[in-house]
């Protein structure tokens, strides 16, 4: 723009007054107007007597009114400019948790380095980003995560719930889809018509040939037979539960162990019930640390081992000592859920937000489990220990899957990954299974995502429990 702003009348350079920037835009015949008095000489010019000078002349006419009427107009811009950086710009507000996702996402930068999955890191960076309103930055990541090929599907995730229908979304989304396509082998095994257990944890009694269900609502465990009929073994409000998440059975007795954990009343209990549903004791540790028991192991010697996914620790129990000792890790854990030991006791497997941890527990010595590139330990709830393979249910990678992670001899890492069932009706909301022979049983639906802490958010979205089955290999 020549010599600065410039006004409407031509004159003074001042600032204009309301009327100014609100009066319209000059009429065509004034446009015309200023056109000629700009170039005289079109005006007075001999009409040519051929018909392409006139065709020149018209056009040439044409130029200097578009070119006037361009300077009329960037005149007003400036103006306008003026009147819009007066009002200061409206700043999206950060959500309520804003200092906690940044609290997580400093933490997450820090460690990574030393993560072996990068894209575990970084998948969950662009969540946290995303929720913080970060949307550019979010996107960033995610390309960077995706570029992986791991198997991340933020398609199935709700921190990017916003991005669906944007052209650099549905591209990424398109890309995924095509690596990983959907795999479907499952079938319904059973079906639950109480609506609102909203189950988390599944067991099976071999001797017994039964399954155990824990419920976060109601409170309580049912029983299902063989026949896929559902029975309460410990019903509601008789020992005054906390919400029952991971369900095992004791090896050597038969008896039942569960975790229990109300993240509104912010306690945690190890629960111990008989094979008819007696309680025979619940146990908490004695401090003044908040904890979250999510998942549990029982060994052949009776000690149960339990994920804390609040204080970000594996406790070992021992009922004879009825102490909570915790396990040595050779890093911080992330929110540890799935759990699962080996057949021989002697190595347990851990699950947490970036991948999956291997302790020796002879050794007391942890390492976290390679997987290699295209892989992706991440992301775990349920994990099972199954002739050499982990079992996983990944429903922290975007859209649940369940995968076969087959082990080296020596259980340090992946040497082949298998997709058992990928973007299918069983794979909505799985959270935790159990193993029967050579099949995997597992919660299809467990509708977690409609309990806020203890609550129930929306009661007409509550449908009957469904259990899918799959053949392992």
């Amino acid at each position: 723009m020549r010599g600065g702003p410039r006004s409407i009348a031509g004159a003074g350079g001042g600032a204009r007054s309301n009327e100014q920037r609100a009066s319209p835009l000059p009429r065509q015949a004034d446009v015309l107007e200023v056109c000629a008095t700009c170039v005289p000489e079109i005006r007075s010019r001999p009409r040519l007597a051929s018909t392409r000078g006139a065709l020149m002349r018209q056009a040439l006419l044409l130029f200097v009114s578009v070119l006037c009427l361009s300077l009329l107009l960037e005149s007003l811009l400036p103006s306008t400019a003026a009147q819009f950086q007066k009002e200061p710009p409206q700043k999206i507000p950060e959500p309520p948790t804003a200092s906690e996702l940044r609290e997580q996402v400093a933490l997450i930068e820090k460690v990574l380095p030393q993560l072996p999955d990068r894209g575990a890191a970084v998948y969950i960076l662009s969540t946290l980003k995303q929720r913080l309103g970060e949307t550019s930055e979010a996107l960033k990541l995610l390309r960077e995560c995706l570029a992986l090929h791991e198997g991340f599907d933020p398609a199935g995730s709700p921190s990017f719930k916003k991005m669906k229908g944007t052209r650099d979304f549905d591209k990424l989304v398109e890309n995924v889809h095509r690596d990983f396509p959907a795999v479907q082998r499952a079938r319904l095994a059973f079906v639950i018509n109480e609506i609102d257990l909203v189950p988390e944890g599944l067991a099976y009694d071999r001797r017994r040939k039964v399954f155990y269900l824990s419920s976060l609502n109601r409170r309580k465990i049912v029983k299902i037979a063989d026949n896929g009929k559902v029975s309460d073994i410990v019903p509601t409000g008789r020992d005054n539960l906390l919400p029952v998440l991971g369900i095992r059975v004791d090896p050597g007795d038969g008896t039942i162990w569960a975790a229990s954990w109300s993240e509104d009343q912010g306690k945690s209990e190890l629960l111990h019930f008989d094979t008819s549903g007696e309680l025979l004791g619940r146990f908490a540790p004695h401090d003044a640390v908040s904890h979250g028991f999510n998942d549990l192991a029982v060994q052949k010697n009776g000690e149960i081992i339990v994920t804390d996914s609040v204080s970000n620790q594996i406790y070992r129990f021992d009922p004879r000592g009825m102490a909570f000792v915790p396990l040595a890790v050779h890093r911080r854990l992330s929110a540890p859920n799935g759990i699962t030991l080996a057949d021989d006791d002697r190595q347990l497997f851990v699950a947490d937000d970036f991948g999956v941890v291997r302790i020796g527990l002879v050794q007391s010595v942890s390492m976290d489990l390679s997987c290699g590139p295209g892989c992706t330990l991440s992301g775990v709830d349920g994990l099972y220990w199954h002739h050499g393979s982990l079992v996983a249910i990944q429903n922290g990678i975007g859209s649940p899957r369940i995968t076969v992670f087959r082990l080296s001899t020596d259980g340090m890492h992946v040497e082949q990954t298998t997709v058992l069932e990928n973007r299918t009706e069983f794979t909505v909301a799985p959270t935790t299974g159990a193993i029967r022979g050579n099949n995997f049983y597992f919660i299809a639906n467990s509708q977690g995502d409609n309990l806020n802490v203890d609550q129930i958010v929306d009661p007409t979205k509550l449908a009957r429990v469904r259990i899918g089955v799959l053949r392992l290999p």
